[in-house]
Parts: C-alpha cells; sequence; structure tokens
C-alpha cells in the first residue's frame, strides 16, 4: 500500500471492548476516521477526479487463503449480491475455498443493507449468533462489510456492542480485502477501513458469479438524487460510471461463455455516462451496442423516471435481446407526497413518461416500489397512490411502509402516520397489487411463451422453472437438459403470481438484432 493510499484510506485499529474505552473515546475515534452523512456536503461533491485502475492481487498475499474457507451472507439488492460474487473472487484468487457453513470457515462476512431497519435488525442478531463461534474459535475472522459499515450509528455499535468482529469495511473498499484481510490476521485489534470519499472505479475484478444463465453487470455506482427517505447516496457515493468499452468487453466474454441472459446494474441505472466530460453517451446508447451482441436476453434495474429519457425508449423500442419488462419506482401517487420525497417529477410527469414508453413498446409489463404512510401522508394522497397503481396498470410492486433512516433528510420529519394507519394502507396497497398481477397472470392462459429455464422449482424437484420476458415466472415438467435453454411453454393454468404450464418445444436458436 501507497502513502496515498494509507492516507485515503485512514485505516485504523479500534481497541476491542475489551478495553473499554469511554464514549468520549469512541467520539474522537471517530472524528479521525469517519465523516458522517451531510446532505449539505453530499449536494456539493462531484469535483473529484475519478480513478480508473485494474485490480491486482499483490503477490505476497497470493497463499494467504490456503487451507481456509470462506463464507458470506449477503443482505439486500441486486448491487449487494454482485459485491459478493466479486468478493467470492477475490477470496479464491486468495487461495480460499468456499463453504456453505459457518462453522466451517475460517473469516465469514456480513455483506449488509442499509435500506430498511429490519434489514439492519437481522444482521446485528446474526453477529449475536456468530459470538459463540468467536468464543470457540478465535482465529475465526469476522467482518462487516456492504452499505451498513458506512452509517456512523452502525460502526459505533458494533464498536461498544459485537467485540467478535474483527473487520468493517465499506462498498468503495472492496478491492482492498486483502489488505484488510492481512490486517486483521495481525492484529489484535479491529481493522475499520471505511473511506468517506466515494472510490475510483476498479477494472478486472475477479468474480464468482452465481450460475451460468444469468449474470449481473455493473455499469455505475453510486447515486445522486438524494430523495429524503434513502441512505443509498451516502452509503453508496457519488454517480460514476464505468467506461463504456469495459462494459461491453465484459458482456461479449459472458456471451462467450455462453450466459443467456444478463442485467445492467446500477442504483440509478439509466443516469449511466451523465458523468462523462469527455463523450456525449448514455444509457441508450450503450444498449444499442449491446444488443448486438450475440446474447438472447438483456434487462437493466433499477430506474429513476427522471433519468428515463426518449433516446433509452427508442432503443428499446428495437426489441431483439432488449426485454420489454420496465421496472419503474413510483414511491407515491401524490405530487405533495412526491415533492416531499424529493423525486423531482409530479403524478402527471410520470403518467406521461409510462404513455410514451406504451407507445413505443406496445408490449412493455411495468412493475414498481411504493412507500405507505410517508410523513403528512393524507387519506386522499394514498388513494391517489392506488388510482395511479390503477391507471399505469402495473403488473407487480415492492411495497413497504415508511420507516425512518437515520442520516436522511425523512429522519428529522416527524413521522406522524400512526402505525395502524401504515399496516392498513399497505394491505388496501397490497390487495390492489395482487389483484392486478392475477389479472396480468389470466392473460396468459392457453398462450405460448418464451422460457428461460432457470432449474428446479423450488418447491418440487420433479418440475422445472424459469422466467418469461416479462419476468412472469412458469413451472412446467421437462427433461432437465432443458435447464439453461430457452424453451416455448403453453400455459395451462394462471395463478397470482406464477404460471404453469406444458413443454412444447426447446428453441434451437434466438435472433438478435
Amino acid at each position: 500500500m501507497n502513502e496515498k493510499q494509507r492516507l485515503e484510506s485512514q485505516q485504523v485499529q479500534a481497541a476491542n471492548s475489551s478495553d473499554k474505552k469511554s464514549e468520549k473515546d469512541f467520539s474522537k475515534y471517530f472524528e479521525s476516521v469517519y465523516t458522517p452523512p451531510s446532505l449539505k456536503d453530499a449536494k456539493k461533491r462531484g469535483k473529484e477526479d475519478v480513478q480508473y485502475q485494474d485490480f491486482a492481487i499483490p503477490e505476497e498475499f497470493k497463499n494467504m487463503g490456503k487451507g481456509r474457507h470462506f463464507y458470506i451472507r449477503t443482505y439486500g439488492c441486486q448491487m449487494n449480491e454482485h459485491d459478493t460474487e466479486v468478493m467470492a473472487g477475490i477470496f479464491i484468487g486468495l487461495g480460499y475455498e468456499p463453504t456453505d457453513s459457518v462453522e466451517n470457515a475460517n473469516v465469514i462476512l456480513l455483506n449488509t443493507c442499509a435500506i430498511r431497519e429490519n434489514a439492519e435488525n437481522k444482521v446485528f442478531g446474526e453477529l449475536g449468533h456468530l459470538k459463540h463461534l468467536k468464543q470457540k474459535n478465535p482465529d475465526v475472522l469476522i467482518g462487516v462489510c456492504g452499505c451498513m459499515s458506512q452509517e456512523e450509528s452502525v460502526v459505533n455499535k458494533i464498536l461498544k456492542t459485537y467485540n467478535q468482529v474483527d473487520m468493517i469495511f465499506g462498498t468503495h473498499n472492496i478491492h482492498r480485502l486483502p489488505n484488510i484481510l492481512q490486517e486483521a490476521y495481525m492484529s489484535k485489534e479491529m481493522v475499520i477501513e471505511v473511506w468517506s470519499k466515494e472510490g475510483d472505479i476498479i477494472e478486472n475484478l475477479p468474480k464468482v458469479r452465481r450460475g451460468d444463465i444469468k449474470a449481473w453487470v455493473n455499469i455505475m455506482y453510486g447515486c445522486d438524487k438524494f430523495c429524503t427517505y434513502c441512505i443509498v447516496p451516502y452509503t453508496r457515493g457519488k454517480e460514476r460510471s464505468r467506461r463504456p468499452e469495459d462494459i461491453i468487453q465484459e458482456v461479449r466474454h459472458l456471451a462467450a461463455q455462453g450466459y443467456k441472459e444478463i442485467t445492467l446494474l446500477g442504483q440509478n441505472v439509466n443516469a449511466y455516462g451523465k458523468d462523462f466530460e469527455d463523450i456525449k453517451y448514455g444509457l441508450g446508447d450503450l444498449m444499442d451496442e449491446i444488443r448486438k451482441i450475440d446474447i438472447p436476453r438483456i434487462r437493466f434495474t433499477t430506474s429513476h423516471p427522471r433519468d428515463f429519457d426518449d433516446h433509452l425508449i427508442e432503443v428499446l423500442s428495437k426489441g431483439g435481446n432488449l426485454l420489454e419488462h420496465i421496472h419503474l419506482p413510483v414511491q407515491s401517487g401524490s405530487t405533495e407526497v412526491l415533492k416531499i420525497m424529493a423525486r423531482k417529477y409530479s403524478r402527471e410527469e410520470y403518467l406521461e413518461l409510462v404513455r410514451k414508453i406504451k407507445a413505443a413498446i406496445p408490449n412493455a409489463s411495468f412493475t414498481t416500489d411504493i412507500i405507505v404512510g410517508y410523513p403528512n401522508e393524507t387519506d386522499e394522497q394514498f388513494e391517489e397512490t392506488l388510482s395511479l397503481y390503477r391507471e399505469v396498470g402495473f403488473e407487480g410492486a415492492y411495497t413497504f411502509i415508511y420507516s425512518p433512516r437515520e442520516g436522511t433528510p425523512a429522519a428529522k420529519m416527524q413521522d406522524n402516520v400512526p402505525m395502524e394507519v401504515k399496516k392498513e394502507r399497505l394491505q388496501r396497497l397490497n390487495a390492489l397489487v395482487n389483484e392486478f398481477s392475477a389479472a396480468a397472470m389470466k392473460k396468459y392462459q392457453d398462450q405460448v411463451v418464451e422460457v428461460l429455464v432457470e432449474g428446479e422449482s423450488k418447491n418440487n424437484p420433479e418440475v422445472l422453472a424459469g422466467y418469461t420476458r416479462n419476468s412472469k415466472l412458469v413451472n412446467f415438467k421437462g427433461p432437465k437438459s432443458a435447464i439453461g435453454k430457452l424453451v416455448k411453454v403453453k400455459i395451462t393454468d394462471a395463478k397470482t403470481w406464477s404460471l404453469n404450464g406444458e413443454m412444447i418445444e426447446e428453441l434451437e436458436a434466438i435472433e438478435v438484432n
């Protein structure tokens, strides 16, 4: 590690709780290593140069994991899943072997999510369960990484309560995993590496992908939207895009390996390219190039309505391997609530965007995210959410009761919607979601659909399962040789959230525009 890296990382070793440091000591400690979220400061960011680097495991670390096993438990979104794939790749490069049991692991990592309080509670509960392992085997390393690691209150709590933790590192520090492990092995103290700097873009990171049918490709990092309820702009940093040539090379490599579907990932994926200063190039341009690659299916997630531009719609309308399922989080159907959320669009603007997409892609299906019980949300405003849901005709939704996240502007608002009202609204919304999902599924009755077969059904090993182009789950009987292939299935039974069918034939070739 060079001196610049040392200064930037502010790598600090914190004493275990056995040292019984005082509250004052912890406060002083954090002043030196951690900059808590500041909306004012964060909105000024963007002037720093993002450095593009290639990853390589230092020669002295290459046999670090010989005879050792690693275990990673992942919480949260696809971005966290992708981060886990990268960390697994680094572990393999260091000589470690994977294990599916914490009992057999020499290193245990919890890759965490900070979106909701419930996710954090699960992590703290798991840390409690792992305490006995540390007592039984003091040599096992326990680490907390991911988005929770970049919240001051979380790190403070771990320092004070969970002395079984050996290392804490953030989302910008994954490429530093070999160094962090070495520090943890050599030290008797907790190793913390959390950069307040957003981080550079590191290419050629090794990955251990989950399966060989579908793959995630990260095209950008961070978010600059600062929705008042969301911690992501602070934990994931500013928006910064990978270079298109690096992404295209990765997709071509996946195609050559036989992958059938890729999902382009970003916290705000359709803001891709807006940070480039040398070229004018956005998600529409990238997808227009990727659609020409010989890979059957291409998806992207997650979109922000503000950045869903006309060029992207035009490219998606070309079809082919560009799928017509659009996940477009709306969060609320009320313009007033959207304003409090700082979503920067109105109900009318969202509906106009949906209208444009439907005009260009008549067979498009829409899913969304919705929060109920936001501060100051009235009954009338909630009714607007229900009416918008009906007007768009969503085919599915992730629905949530609002809960404040420390460090966000909304956490300072009065959470003035009673919990019983939040629960009643969620129940009514979910009833509508179920109704519309069932209606959307019913349209497939007796139809023949294209299914990418992912494997055996979770509920019945005699049944195969896969997804349509519109992300509908299909269960059907067929030969195991169909796994990993595209097949035609005739739908015989439409349920609320899945379809049953009979396999007709295997699709030998997929035409790519």
